[in-house]
C-alpha cells in the first residue's frame, strides 16, 4: 500500500501523478511546472522470523508430557529417592550456563582420539589437582553407529555417576546425528554427562552439543534455544535410572527430546549448509580422560559384559523418519578397561574402568 504524501492538496493546488515514476508536479495559476525530487522509497519491513514448533509427539510416539522435577539443587542421588526426573543445578533455581570444555567426536571420518586444551578440570572437594594446562586430552568411547539417512534417532540410557578421576575431564553417554560430506561433520547431541568443568559437581547432568563444519561449540548453547518450562540443559538428573533420549529434524530446527518432553532445539540457520537429515547415527559412551589408561569409569564402572546384568545399558536404539532397519556396528576406541557387549541389533551394555582398588595410581585420584 503507497503513503499518502504530506502537503499535496493544499488550497487551490492540484496533484498528478505523471506516469509510473511517481513525479508530481503542482498546477496553479501563472505558475511554472516545477518537478517534486521522487520521495525515497520506503525501506522493507522487517518480518520477524516465527519460532519452530516442535512435532505433536515425541520420537517414540507419546505425546509430550511435563516432567516432575525436584527441588532445586537436589541431588542424583535424592532425585531417585523421590522419583523425580530432573531438578534445576543448584537451589538459585537458575539455569546452567553454556560451558567450553573438551568433547570427543566418532564420525565416519575416524574418531577423535586426542587433543591439547587449556580447559583445568577442577578437582573434587578436599583434593588438590595436579591438572596444568595445555593438557593434553585422550578420549575413549564405547560405540554402536549406522550410516543411514534419517530425520533423528532416540534411545533409552541408564544414567550413573561413574568415578571421574580428579584431573579428568568428563564421562557420559550420549546419542549424536551426525551429516558428514567430504569429512565434514555437522553434528547434535544429548545425553548426560558427569564433568566438574561443566556443572561443578559429580553428578550426572543433562547436556547438549553441536558441531559446525567440524568446529565444536559448547556444552548448553552455542546456538541451542529453550522450550521447556521444566527441563534445561544443566539440570541435574536422577541416579540409577533409566530415560529417553531424543533428536528429531522438525520445523527447520533439530528438536531435543528428554523423558516426556521437547527441551529445546538448534535451529537450521545454526549451520552455513542444508543439515536436515543424518547420514549416521552413533549412541555411545565416553570419557575425555588426561592418559591412555585412566582411573575414570564409564557407564557405572562395570564391564560391559553380557552377563553382568548389573552393566550400564544403552537399549532400544531407534531411527526416525526411515524404514531402514536398525543395523549397527559396535566398536570400541582406547583403552581396553571400557568393553561393550552386543544384546541384540538395538541394545548394549558398555562401560567398566579400571578396579580402583588394584590400581596404586587410581587411589589417589
Amino acid at each position: 500500500m503507497l503513503k499518502s504524501r504530506r502537503g499535496l492538496l493544499a488550497a487551490g493546488i492540484s496533484a498528478v501523478v505523471i506516469g509510473t515514476i511517481g513525479v508530481v508536479s503542482t498546477l496553479n495559476a501563472g505558475a511554472e511546472e516545477i518537478p517534486e525530487s521522487p520521495a525515497p522509497a520506503a525501506a522493507p519491513a522487517e518480518v520477524e522470523e516465527s519460532a519452530p514448533t516442535p512435532p505433536a509427539r515425541l520420537p517414540w510416539g507419546a505425546r509430550p508430557e511435563a516432567i516432575q522435577t525436584g527441588r532445586d539443587g537436589a541431588s542424583s542421588k535424592s532425585l531417585k529417592a523421590s522419583g523425580f526426573d530432573a531438578a534445576a543445578p543448584d537451589a538459585s533455581g537458575d539455569e546452567a550456563e553454556e560451558a567450553y570444555a573438551p568433547k570427543g567426536r566418532t564420525s565416519r571420518s575416524g574418531s577423535l582420539k586426542r587433543e591439547t586444551t587449556h580447559v583445568v578440570p577442577p578437582a573434587p572437594p578436599g583434593i588438590n589437582s595436579k591438572a596444568a594446562a595445555d593438557a593434553t586430552v585422550v578420549y575413549h568411547y564405547n560405540v554402536a553407529s549406522q550410516d543411514v539417512v534419517t530425520q533423528g534417532a532416540y534411545a533409552n540410557l541408564t544414567i550413573h555417576k561413574p568415578t571421574l578421576a580428579k584431573n579428568d575431564f568428563h564421562t557420559l553417554a550420549e546419542v549424536a546425528v551426525v551429516s558428514s560430506k567430504d569429512k565434514i561433520d555437522q553434528v547434535v547431541e544429548v545425553g548426560w554427562t558427569v564433568d566438574r568443568v561443566v556443572n561443578g559437581d559429580d553428578d550426572p547432568h543433562l547436556f547438549v552439543y553441536s558441531w559446525v563444519d567440524n568446529v565444536p561449540q559448547c556444552y548448553n548453547g552455542c546456538g541451542f534455544e529453550q522450550y521447556s518450562k521444566n527441563i534445561r540443559p544443566g539440570d541435574t538428573l536422577p541416579l540409577d535410572a533409566t530415560k529417553r533420549f531424543g533428536v528429531e529434524f522438525h520445523d527447520n530446527a533439530w528438536w531435543i527430546a528428554y523423558d516426556s518432553e521437547w527441551v529445546g532445539y538448534f535451529p537450521a540457520k545454526h549451520w552455513t549448509i542444508d543439515f536436515s537429515k543424518t547420514t549416521l547415527v552413533k549412541v555411545f559412551g565416553e570419557v575425555a580422560a588426561d592418559n591412555l589408561e585412566p582411573c575414570t569409569q564409564m557407564g557405572n564402572g562395570v564391564i560391559g559384559k553380557a552377563e553382568n546384568t548389573t552393566a550400564a545399558r544403552i537399549g532400544s536404539i531407534s531411527l526416525i523418519g526411515t524404514t531402514t532397519a536398525v543395523e549397527p556396528t559396535f566398536y570400541t576406541v582406547g583403552s581396553t578397561e571400557y568393553t561393550l557387549a552386543k544384546l541384540s541389533a538395538r541394545t548394549f551394555r558398555y562401560g567398566g574402568g579400571p578396579d580402583l582398588e588394584k590400581r596404586a595410581d587410581c587411589k589417589a585420584s
